[in-house]
């Protein structure tokens, strides 16, 4: 079972894709983390992305595919895998299904997760990091017992940049104008399967569960 999530900043596709791992045992496919592993393993891919990387440029599509086509092509992939962050335009879109179809595979269903984006904001402004430990919090949703301060190791707790209100607003403006265009490629090749993602975390792995069991 081949799947892709959709979904904007803060939609919960990592905790899903993490939740399908254990229940279907098929492998999560980051972008972001494929490519720092092609690059620390110094795989064909991964030498021409850290050329690109080093030049402070942006990696090409073809090489992203590249690194991809390199992770599905591993023992782990054979029974399916879950990409997570990618495709993040039609032009990758369409280069991954031209990929796929070198390696005899397709995808099977992808699962788009629809959040609001004022829920969005709150889901991601909210989020404060212990400087000590890393453990994690939300000011609404799982606050510390004492603001600011880190109930494990008593560090002191902030912002990762990438959660400030305005970094969002930018981020939500990519994701609508680069990725968003994919829910109505995807929508038009039949394989877009819509769900809502402002209900509880297990409701959401039980709604992507269903319709994975019922194509398995």
């Amino acid at each position: 079972m081949n799947l892709i999530l959709l979904g904007p900043p803060g939609a919960g596709k990592g905790t899903q894709a993490k939740l399908l791992v254990k229940k279907f045992g098929i492998p999560q496919v980051s972008t972001g983390d494929i490519l720092r592993s092609a690059v620390k393993m110094s795989t064909p891919m991964g030498i021409k992305a850290k050329a690109f990387m080093d030049e402070g440029m942006l990696v090409p599509d073809d090489v992203v595919v590249g690194i991809v086509s390199e992770r599905i092509a591993q023992p782990d992939c054979t029974l399916g895998f879950i990409l997570d962050g990618f495709p993040r335009t039609v032009s990758q879109a369409d280069a991954l299904n031209s990929m796929l179809e070198v390696h005899g595979k397709k995808i099977d269903h992808v699962i788009s997760i629809a959040v609001d984006k004022d829920e969005l904001l709150l889901r991601v402004t909210g989020r404060r990091t212990c400087k000590g430990c890393g453990k994690g919090y939300h000011l609404s949703f799982e606050p510390p017992a004492v603001l600011g301060i880190c109930d494990e190791c008593s560090g002191e707790l902030f912002q990762r940049d990438d959660d400030c209100e305005d970094t969002m607003i930018k981020r939500l403006d990519v994701y609508e104008h680069q990725t968003a265009p994919l829910i109505e490629y995807y929508e038009n090749s039949g394989l877009l399967r819509s769900i809502p993602g402002d209900e509880a975390i297990d409701v959401i792995q039980m709604k992507i569960a269903t319709i994975v069991k019922a194509a398995a």
